[in-house]
């Protein structure tokens, strides 16, 4: 198994199962209506916030490995669109997985040999730095997701 494999095979499984932590963006999502996806805890990024940011990542970094530049704003990384029905909730959580499936593949045909080059530009770091920082990206607010959506459920006071 080559290096870029099991890089993709990483980013694949934590959107999709089959990690240590045996939680998965798609079976954590799965059950989340809009209502919860929504819902504003205290200070905290809603879950509906948390996807679209993650997500935000996973396009720009596809782009590059399609070829194309990289086109990405910090700043604009939370703004995700109002979200007031089931269908725009199911679109997004759709769109964050289907991309993630794409990046993974693209990932797994990217030549090893590419890992210790420049991503995009060197202020970024190489492409293995990026590859696998999407990674604990994912992970980490996958940690975020699951713990809002426990309090969520808890009827924790918003």
């Amino acid at each position: 198994m080559t290096l870029t494999s099991q890089i993709a095979k990483h980013f694949r499984d934590v959107h999709f199962g089959g990690n240590w932590t045996s939680v998965n963006l798609k079976d954590t999502l799965a059950d989340i209506t809009w209502e919860e996806a929504t819902t504003q805890l205290h200070d905290l990024n809603t879950i509906a916030v948390l996807v679209f940011h993650m997500n935000y990542y996973v396009s720009p970094v596809l782009k590059v490995l399609q070829g194309g530049p990289l086109v990405a704003s910090d700043k604009l990384s939370f703004d995700v669109p109002v979200i007031t029905t089931a269908e725009e909730w199911k679109e997004l959580v759709n769109k964050a997985l289907a991309e993630a499936e794409q990046l993974a593949v693209a990932i797994a045909a990217l030549g090893e040999t590419k890992l210790d080059k420049d991503f995009a530009d060197p202020k970024y770091g190489n492409y293995y730095r990026n590859l696998t920082g999407l990674i604990e990206h994912t992970h980490y607010h996958l940690g975020q997701i699951t713990i809002i959506k426990k309090m969520i459920r808890a009827n924790v006071v918003k």
